[in-house]
């Protein structure tokens, strides 16, 4: 069977510093017979006198779609800067579209180019869209020898960029600053995050970090130390928390609930293993909710969703977890709740008193899974010599459902 002939109302254009210059032969083509040329006002700026009607995207961005979509009939382009598709604007235009209504021609993107000047494999070099973005999502990536290429606003965010990083202990990073590249206003420039002073850095702009320094690195492997976590003594402790996460067996896109989050360590760490994790944290104590925000926050795990409330109640009418961890507030009417979660739903529980014990057991046994007790014990100063103090031991209780 043939494929239909495709007949777009909408082609996105992307378009470099180099204007109608750097566009294909198609993307002329399709300018060519526009009814309809949108774009921010310096991409309009970038093409010639056209023959078709011109409309500046409005700012914020999102009031601009609803605009596009009452345009559907006529031929419309849609200027978007280099690669659409890639931290662009084309996922969130024809996500509600035909694949049929629309057609695009990307161009070179910006971390194309800017890898291109630096000598930097793409492949291995970390890219970030940080336009709108926290800076503290470069977090768990500093690390001394890593490479980031980040998209930026402006010079005020470039600055800001080399105050933050400094700011985590990484001030002999160097930054190669890129504006406009691809284009006749390119300019390259080094500075060092520490004594950065450049102040007429202008947009757009790109720039390219090789970190060093002494900063502490946040590692990769569950079970990140108790201190990137503030707290008041509700967390999941380090050794305890690697075991948790390894019986959740977190896999990429997957959701987790995370009831009684406490210091959110467990969700957020769910979240660090994968930049499509997603996690829902519930906390009846609206101290410790913003808390596990603003740890979120702090490890650019901003992702993570908290709901104030407590449970069973709070988890009514929300999305279906593929994982489930109990770390506080367990009893038996969320156990009951719990068991009604789909088939394949992953569940782990920690109890550490007996009443809260008693019912893992019974899970245990009516449910089946795996039951493990932890006991754990430090070496502690014991007079003028040491001896091991022990913690509350904990028992897990693991199972699909």
């Amino acid at each position: 069977m043939s494929e239909a002939p495709r007949d777009p109302w909408l082609t996105i254009v992307g378009i470099g510093e180099d204007g109608i210059a750097g566009l294909s032969e198609a993307a002329r083509s399709a300018l060519a017979e526009a009814q309809v040329v949108t774009g921010a006002a310096r991409h309009l700026g970038l093409l010639p006198a056209l023959s078709a009607e011109t409309r500046t995207w409005p700012v914020p961005f999102g009031s601009g779609v609803a605009e596009l979509m009452a345009l559907k009939g006529r031929k419309v382009v849609m200027l978007a800067s280099g690669d659409p598709f890639w931290f662009g604007a084309g996922s969130v235009v024809t996500g509600g579209l035909d694949p049929a209504e629309w057609i695009a021609h990307p161009a070179p993107s910006t971390f194309a180019l800017a890898a291109a000047r630096l000598g930097w494999p793409v492949e291995t070099t970390l890219c970030l869209g940080l336009h709108a973005a926290p800076l503290a999502h470069l977090r768990p990536h500093l690390a001394p020898g890593q490479r980031a290429l980040v998209l930026l606003r402006d010079g005020a965010a470039v600055q800001a960029l080399a105050h933050y990083v400094t700011g985590e202990g990484f001030g002999a990073s160097t930054l190669t600053v890129l504006e406009a590249l691809g284009g006749p206003r390119e300019r390259v420039r080094i500075a060092s995050a520490f004594s950065f002073d450049l102040e007429d850095v202008a947009h757009p702009v790109a720039v390219g970090l090789s970190c060093g320094g002494e900063g502490e690195v946040v590692t990769c492997a569950s079970g990140r130390d108790d201190r990137w976590f503030d707290s008041d003594g509700q967390i999941t402790k380090r050794p305890v928390r690697a075991l948790a996460l390894s019986a959740l067996a977190p896999r990429p896109g997957e959701l987790l609930w995370d009831i009684g989050t406490g210091s959110g360590s467990i969700a957020i760490e769910w979240l660090l293993a994968h930049r499509d994790m997603r996690a829902v944290a519930f906390e009846g104590d609206p101290v410790r909710a913003a808390r596990a925000r603003a740890n979120a926050a702090a490890l650019g795990a901003d992702r993570l969703h908290v709901v104030d409330g407590m449970v069973p109640a709070a988890l009514e009418n929300r999305p279906a977890p593929d994982a489930v961890f109990v770390g506080g507030g367990l009893d038996a009417a969320l156990l009951e709740r719990l068991g009604h979660l789909s088939a394949g739903t992953r569940i782990v529980a920690h109890a550490v008193t007996l009443e809260t014990e008693a019912l893992l057991a019974k899970a245990h046994v009516e449910i089946g899974g795996t039951l493990l007790r932890v006991e754990l014990a430090q070496a502690a100063p014991l007079g003028s010599r040491r001896g091991w103090k022990a913690h509350y031991p904990i028992v897990q209780w693991s199972v699909t459902l």
